[in-house]
């Protein structure tokens, strides 16, 4: 069967707020996060047609309340896309919303269908990671995995065990130049580009919800020094250098190459390959190494060929082993998160993925001489996943 080549239109997402009452959602259903972002996708893009849209795909860790009864098809149905319109969710934890375009593209270039939104959700204030989680005794009665996989914070402790040369000040380093970054993109309007403003109500009456919550401008390498280490005693891993918790939606819109032509819109990036690739759960950190080997090994890439590199910061310390294996300049490398990562803006599970590409589309247009550009995370219980784009933006970009 030929493949098809498909593209990104566009991306957007919602402001990342913290997770718990005190966050800017907490009063806000997930779905309707979601539909915010499939309005304003097919809002900026008129010739996308409501009913030109055949899929809708959509990544959430926690299938259930706001999340539930198949996010993909009932958000079709509250955004006001016709009934014609099917959806469907996928869960690959923090992958689903990554998970969710790969699926969808897949449709779209073995002629399942022309138009598809994916993207992720979640919410973890009102569905906290593993809450309602009912692990099958197995698999620690029989040691299938360590205790450790159910805590991604000793995962990441575990990490330093087999990386021992990186040091819990090189966590903070990485976490600083993080928060640095992302203040210093706001400061220049990069961010708020990407993100949808939406009303919501909170305990303090009405706002517009605008900008992330999580990142701390303010964060000094003292200051990261002095927090405490939950998950070990004198351990490397602390909230500074890690995620945190929060709620946020992003999607995007996909497409054949030949019908954005038809419709007179002008792509964004095309898709070159994705790939997806487990690891021991109990370090399950080391996911984007073997995914991304995978992916350049299909598509016959190099990573020399690779421009941009868009990571999910679950943890400093992942990010610093994949940056060793991968030969690139630690604590930073100026191909890596250019604009910061999820230790400053936070990681909404599913929606991380898609953020990570949507990241990309607006850096690609700054960057025109960068032809591919990789976004790739680490995967509870032990996965990593990984997927390569190819800028269409070279002409366009000023």
């Amino acid at each position: 069967m030929k493949t098809r080549d498909v593209v990104l239109v566009d991306g957007i997402r919602t402001a990342f707020g913290k997770a718990g009452e005190k966050g800017c959602f907490w009063q806000t259903r997930a779905d309707d996060m979601v539909v915010k972002v499939i309005r304003e996708l097919l809002r900026r893009n008129p010739q996308v047609k409501p009913e030109l849209v055949e899929e809708n795909v959509w990544g959430a860790t926690t299938q259930e309340g706001d999340q539930g009864l198949t996010m993909g098809r009932t958000s079709a149905i509250l955004a006001g896309l016709p009934d014609a319109t099917a959806g469907f969710s996928v869960d690959r934890m923090c992958a689903g919303g990554m998970t969710a375009v790969t699926c969808a593209a897949s449709e779209i270039a073995t002629g399942a269908c022309e138009v598809a939104i994916a993207g992720g959700v979640e919410h973890m204030g009102h569905h906290p990671m593993g809450a309602t989680a009912d692990p099958n005794p197995r698999f620690l009665a029989e040691r299938l995995v360590s205790p450790d996989a159910l805590v991604m914070g000793k995962t990441a402790e575990n990490l330093h065990d087999l990386y021992p040369d990186i040091t819990k000040r090189m966590a903070d380093e990485y976490a600083l130049i993080s928060q640095r970054k992302t203040a210093r993109a706001y400061e220049q309007g990069k961010i708020q580009q990407m993100i949808v403003p939406m009303s919501v109500y909170t305990a303090n009456g009405w706002m517009v919800a605008d900008r992330d919550q999580q990142p701390r401008p303010e964060t000094t390498l003292e200051g990261l020094g002095s927090l405490k280490t939950p998950f070990r005693v004198q351990g490397n891993v602390t909230a500074g250098n890690a995620s945190g918790l929060n709620d946020g939606a992003c999607g995007v819109l996909l497409m054949t190459a030949e019908l954005a032509n038809k419709l007179g819109l002008v792509p964004k990036m095309r898709l070159v390959g994705y790939a997806y690739a487990g690891v021991a759960p109990d370090v399950m950190g080391l996911g984007p190494v073997p995914a991304t080997r995978k992916v350049l090994r299909n598509t016959g890439l190099k990573i020399e060929d690779i421009g941009l590199i868009e990571m999910n910061e679950a943890f400093a310390v992942q990010c610093l082993i994949f940056m060793k294996e991968f030969g690139l300049k630690t604590p930073d490398d100026e191909r890596v998160n250019p604009w910061g990562g999820a230790i400053a803006f936070g990681h909404p599970l599913a929606s991380s993925g898609p953020r990570l590409m949507v990241h990309l589309m607006h850096l690609f247009a700054e960057r025109p001489e960068v032809r591919y550009g990789l976004g790739t995370m680490c995967v509870g219980l032990g996965q990593g996943g990984s997927v390569i784009w190819e800028n269409l933006q070279t002409k366009q970009a000023k």
